[in-house]
């Protein structure tokens, strides 16, 4: 009789009791946990999240070192086409001319060894109108693993500019030289003939790749074909 007083008191005084609270629009407390987060959901989360982070760091982490590695290559490649095409030029305008270095000793018009070549070349570009000649003596030669190009601003006894390295990264370099269908290791234009016919170049780079060029020599200056018999009638 107590008990059924004290709850028509209560609620004759605004207070409902636990088991109705619901329809005052007080939740039960077993139900609190729907207004929050508890702290193993927390952690959980921060995990998840962690994961999320992780995998994306890692795929950008492989994006860049893809794409450091692709510049790299296509760096690479650009300095080999450019290192085959300023060579390729050189050789087919190298010239018969003899020059004299520092010391003024004359030195024959082209000298090839394993691992450098040096020759006169044609066709020097004079854009600023330089009191020099159109020709320049020039070097090529391997150091330290760096394939250099070696120009002069004279022909006769003139110092050697800055060496131009052009390309990087070479392990082994060898050349030969070629005359009448004979090849030779080293050219130094004895027999009176001061220039040969085609170089070969055998380059290893440091990741073990190999390349074989092939070079024709002064064909801007090969002297013209005797005329044939039918060509004088």
């Amino acid at each position: 009789m107590t008990h059924a007083v004290s709850k028509r008191y209560s609620a004759r005084h605004g207070f409902a009791p636990m088991g109705r609270s619901a329809e005052y629009g007080f939740a039960p407390m077993r139900h609190s946990a729907e207004h929050g987060f508890t702290l193993v959901e927390v952690m959980v989360s921060l995990m998840i999240f962690g994961m999320i982070a992780a995998a994306g760091v890692a795929i950008l982490s492989f994006s860049i070192r893809a794409q450091a590695a692709t510049t790299k290559r296509l760096d690479d490649g650009a300095a080999l086409v450019r290192t085959i095409t300023a060579l390729s030029a050189d050789l087919a305008q190298a010239l018969p001319r003899a020059a004299r270095d520092e010391s003024g000793t004359l030195r024959p018009a082209f000298v090839g060894e394993n691992g450098s070549v040096a020759m006169v070349r044609g066709g020097w570009t004079n854009i600023d109108a330089a009191a020099r000649p159109g020709a320049q003596k020039l070097v090529w030669q391997i150091v330290d693993g760096t394939l250099q190009r070696i120009g002069y601003p004279q022909i006769d006894g003139a110092a050697p500019l800055s060496a131009t390295p052009m390309l990087t990264g070479v392990r082994d370099l060898t050349l030969r030289y070629r005359f009448n269908g004979a090849w030779s290791d080293r050219w130094d234009g004895a027999g009176g003939i001061p220039l040969p016919q085609a170089m070969e170049m055998r380059m290893t780079r440091r990741d073990g790749t190999a390349y074989r060029a092939m070079f024709l020599i002064g064909t801007g200056y090969a002297p013209p074909p005797p005329a044939r018999p039918d060509d004088e009638s």
